[in-house]
């Protein structure tokens, strides 16, 4: 808009990144509040885990129709409408008075956010200059990685201090900003031609593909892989997903136009975006987790491990947008995974003894990663597409990452539950006669227990209360084996962690041959 002059693009930036960092935030702040949630309404792990779960479907599934949604109504409306929507949806959670309304407002938020993340990609993309549009990639790379390294932090405090209703609050100030300043810089309706037909089919079939999708695997380790209800929505998700992708290639209107994945350098984007996406968003999950269960952190000193690196991150983003613009796509993707692998090996190592900082650091150290893939992937892989194609690229790349993201925190959950409880198995098998450190360890154990000064003057071993003083032999037994059998079960359980942090490692480096297609481009178009 002329009147605007030459600071327009910033002031469209602006106003894009109060969606961003809103519905992105929203994502990750809840999960914090989610014990005290279930303590309020009485709730049970599979009703919790719908709140997770019907946020992420949701989210993950309107992605698809922000292309559709611009072209009818242009960007202005639909990022009103969108973000009133959203504002709703937070209202509706942070004042729920039974569990339904809450999983709904968890579902219209997710709907919400998933339309304002790939429009908001797209305007700043239009609105800049081709040799600036990695800069400006960059500063789209602030909200959608720095909302979930402070997320946990921000919903931490709420609770420790507040309620837990204040998470769903905190998002309304910036939203109600949003919501002023798209009325005066977002533009509106490119076209004044009709309006295309929605692709209501194709939408039905993404839904019930992600929904029973992320169902089975929420489901699969607490009813069993092979029962009927898990293998019912696996056969489900199938066959749903391919139906989708076969009515997607046949109909003339397509939600996600298959063409795209015709262009190397965006197949090569959108495999990394997978990754990117499972990489932080599990890491996100394990980090807190870890640090709760095994270190005994509460949740704010769990989201205070992670302030640091978002702190940097608002350094390192805008350096790595500029050197996108100068550096080849795949050469930047490519340092990125490797710095992202680096520290999740890193984390690959942790154990109780590990310090609050150099959790930091190494955390930080892989959102410097982050920080060089995100410009260069969305710049990199927008770039290859003609025009009329921008904006349905900017949704599939924002929905094969968010699908990442969903899948990649599920099955890093149950991988790490899965392998905790290998460990264990494997431990206590070897807890006989012939372990010569079992019978060490309690052979300590009982010595402490039955030393004078421990017992007769109020000393208690580690583990034990004061009701073992005066205990038979065969009871201080019984509190020594306990004791092991908890110890144990601590180690199984962080060396399950461990297993889920390498399995991140292994997955970034992964992902690394596939960044190179985007260079075939690069030598076509010179």
């Amino acid at each position: 808009m002329k009147r605007w002059g030459a600071n327009y693009r910033w002031y469209v930036t602006i106003t894009a990144m109060m969606g961003t960092i809103s519905t992105v935030l929203s994502s990750t702040i809840v999960n914090v509040a989610l014990p005290d949630i279930m303590g309020t309404f009485g709730m049970g792990q599979d009703k919790a885990q719908l709140i997770s779960t019907g946020f992420l479907a949701a989210m993950t599934g309107t992605m698809l129709i922000n292309a559709w949604l611009v072209d009818s109504f242009g960007q202005r409306a639909t990022f009103s409408g969108t973000i009133a929507v959203f504002i709703v949806a937070s209202a509706m959670g942070g004042l729920a008075p039974s569990e339904p309304v809450l999983i709904l407002a968890r579902v219209l938020q997710g709907g919400a956010a998933g339309v304002l993340q790939p429009l908001a990609m797209v305007t700043i993309f239009q609105v800049f200059p081709p040799e600036r549009r990695g800069s400006a990639m960059g500063i789209y790379g602030i909200g959608v990685v720095l909302a979930p390294a402070l997320g946990p932090t921000i919903g931490g405090l709420m609770v420790d201090n507040f309620d837990w209703r204040f998470v769903f609050f905190l998002v309304l100030p910036s939203c109600v900003i949003g919501l002023f300043l798209s009325a005066l810089f977002m533009p509106g309706r490119a076209s004044s031609g009709p309006r295309k037909p929605f692709d209501w089919i194709g939408f039905a079939l993404l839904s019930v593909f992600l929904f029973v999708l992320l169902n089975g695997l929420s489901n699969g380790q607490r009813h069993g892989w092979l029962s009927h209800m898990v293998l019912a929505d696996f056969t489900l998700a199938a066959v749903s997903g391919l139906a989708f992708l076969a009515w997607e290639s046949w109909t003339a209107a397509p939600m996600l136009n298959l063409a795209l994945f015709r262009f190397p350098s965006f197949s090569g984007a959108s495999i990394v975006a997978i990754v990117f996406g499972a990489g932080i968003f599990g890491s996100t999950y394990l980090v807190p987790i870890f640090v709760q269960t095994i270190q005994g952190y509460t949740a704010t000193r769990s989201g205070l491990v992670l302030m640091p690196a978002g702190l940097i991150l608002t350094i390192a983003f805008p350096i790595a947008g500029r050197l996108t613009d100068k550096l080849p796509a795949d050469v930047m993707i490519t340092a990125g995974l490797l710095l992202f692998a680096w520290s999740s090996l890193l984390m690959a190592g942790l154990d109780t003894n590990t310090s609050f900082w150099s959790l930091a650091i190494w955390i930080a150290l892989g959102r410097i990663g982050l920080s060089l893939i995100m410009p260069s992937l969305n710049a990199g892989a927008l770039r290859a597409l003609p025009p009329h194609l921008l904006g349905q690229g900017s949704g599939a790349l924002n929905f094969v990452r968010q699908l990442g993201g969903a899948i990649g925190t599920n099955l890093l959950a149950v991988m790490s539950e899965r392998r905790g409880q290998l460990y264990a198995h494997a431990f206590a098998a070897s807890q006989d006669t012939a372990n010569p450190a079992t019978v060490d360890m309690l052979r300590q154990l009982l010595s402490y227990l039955l030393a004078e000064g421990g017992i007769a003057e109020g000393g208690v071993a580690p583990g034990f209360g004061a009701e073992s003083i005066g205990l038979a032999e065969g009871q201080r037994l019984g509190y020594a084996l306990d004791y092991l059998g908890r110890m144990l079960a601590a180690q199984a359980m962080m060396m399950g962690y461990r297993d889920g942090f390498l399995l991140v490692a292994i997955a970034f480096v992964v992902a690394i041959p596939p960044a190179w297609l985007m260079r075939l481009r690069s030598r076509r178009a010179g």
